[in-house]
């Protein structure tokens, strides 16, 4: 008896494999947009942590809360950015409310606005407001 030698994989093998690969990245490639945003919306939320502190030591200095960023000792709000943030505000809503807006694609002109909340003379922020989307949020920012 002679044995045959085996050839390789069959057409249909190949179409299965390419398949199961087009499954896995129609899963995966919306999975990973998602990240890629979520990691720049991290970073408007770092740039907004140095207002959020100028806030808090404005509250303990005097009393109130300030309506700007020259009031709360910080940077014009054109040059506090970064890659995905184009300006970091403080008082766009009043009352030391920080908004920061993104510069990036799919999200360009979306803000997140961190409004502070004075209660018992200290500052507790609420980052549900502005007009981002939920699933770009960390989870303590959705609403």
């Amino acid at each position: 008896m002679k044995m045959q030698k085996q050839q390789g994989f069959t057409l249909i093998e190949l179409m299965i494999v390419v398949a199961i690969i087009g499954i896995l990245a129609a899963v995966a490639i919306p999975a990973y947009q998602d990240y890629t945003i979520r990691a720049k919306v991290t970073e408007g939320l770092s740039l907004a942590s140095a207002g959020k502190t100028a806030v808090s030591e404005y509250f303990s200095a005097n009393g109130s809360l300030p309506t700007d960023n020259t009031a709360a000792g910080m940077a014009d709000e054109e040059s506090i950015a970064g890659n995905s943030v184009d300006k970091v505000n403080v008082g766009a809503g009043g009352d030391g409310i920080i908004t920061v807006t993104f510069s990036t694609t799919t999200i360009v002109g979306q803000t997140i606005t961190l409004e502070p909340k004075t209660t018992g003379g200290k500052v507790v922020w609420d980052c549900t407001n502005g007009n981002l989307e939920g699933k770009y949020r960390p989870s303590s920012c959705r609403k």
